[in-house]
């Protein structure tokens, strides 16, 4: 009998849709999927028409989650950066180790320590010790900045501005970066592929890049003329809270800027280099940032930007 694997967050939210990814590409490989998801509308009908066995529960419902993991050999696990990771890490620990899970893919962030810069990092690290004591076999998955994500925060404010505004110091401050879609590449290997040491930690980094390699990239794509604009962090906040962002995730980001902010006055910097691990386990080269903006540039062309290309020479984790 063919092995269930469950991934949770399967629906895709408004950060890097792993859980999308790792579903649709391991239903490709004809892997028995049951995908989590909060409610039912067009992504989960998308999945189910995949062939996944769609699931509604909610992370934070002890029972909903015991009913997903009843039965299946792996999880993938991707809590969102919102409140709660505590109880829904619990949760889940919980009803793996109650139904013999083996294997349990665990996606955090790429610093995960207890000295770790921002508040969520701690909290990632907390939670893969949980994982650890209930002796499920969790591999965890440290990943940078998506792609996606950065992609987000331009797109607020390049189609009304031509600007990239961020509180990153000056356009030498260094990001790590990756594509959503590499870490579910590495993701389905770690579900998928052969035994590991449990407990293994896997930070992953797809591409390095300055605020100014993330400005010229869009200027290229676009083909307009696109600047960086600092700003201060409490204008930033104010900014991305006015669009509706949860103050959770704005809390992680307002201390990673700083640190990363930090990292560029020290030699903290150097140790930000592309890992062989996308390639090795996920079995396809990282994606460039700027290879994302082109595939991407459809849905990152918002209305004003649309508008304005009569008076451009333009032809978006």
């Amino acid at each position: 009998m063919t092995k269930t694997i469950l991934v949770t967050s399967a629906a895709g939210g408004t950060q890097g849709r792993t859980g999308r990814h790792v579903s649709e590409m391991l239903l490709e490989r004809g892997v028995r999927v049951r995908a989590l998801v909060r409610q039912i509308d067009e992504r989960s009908d998308h999945l189910k028409s995949l062939g996944a066995e769609i699931l509604v529960g909610d992370f934070l419902d002890v029972r909903s989650v015991e009913q997903a993991a009843r039965g299946v050999a792996s999880i993938y696990f991707a809590y969102p950066v919102q409140d709660g990771l505590a109880d829904a890490t619990a949760a889940m620990a919980f009803a793996a180790r109650k139904h013999g899970v083996s294997r349990l893919v665990n996606l955090v962030m790429y610093q995960s320590s207890i000295d770790a810069p921002t508040p969520r990092m701690r909290q990632n690290y907390l939670s893969e010790q949980v994982f650890e004591w209930a002796g499920v076999g969790p591999l965890h998955l440290r990943a940078t900045v998506f792609y996606e994500n950065v992609a987000r925060l331009v797109g607020a404010s390049l189609p009304a501005r031509g600007a990239i505004r961020l509180p990153l110091g000056n356009e030498s401050t260094i990001l790590p970066l990756i594509s959503a879609e590499d870490v579910s590449r590495i993701a389905v290997g770690l579900l998928t592929g052969p035994e590991r040491g449990a407990g293994t930690a896997y930070p992953v980094i797809g591409s390095v890049n300055s605020v100014g390699d993330i400005v010229a990239a869009f200027a290229r794509v676009f083909d307009r003329d696109v600047h960086y604009e600092e700003v201060s962090d409490e204008q930033w906040r104010s900014e991305v809270l006015a669009r509706g962002w949860n103050s959770h995730a704005v809390e992680h980001l307002s201390s990673l800027w700083k640190s990363l902010r930090a990292a560029r006055l020290s030699a903290e910097t150097a140790r930000f280099a592309v890992t062989d691990a996308i390639e090795k386990i996920g079995g396809a080269s990282p994606k460039t940032f700027e290879q994302f903006v082109r595939e991407r540039q459809s849905e990152l062309v918002a209305p004003k930007v649309a508008a304005n290309a009569s008076t451009s020479p333009e032809g978006r984790t």
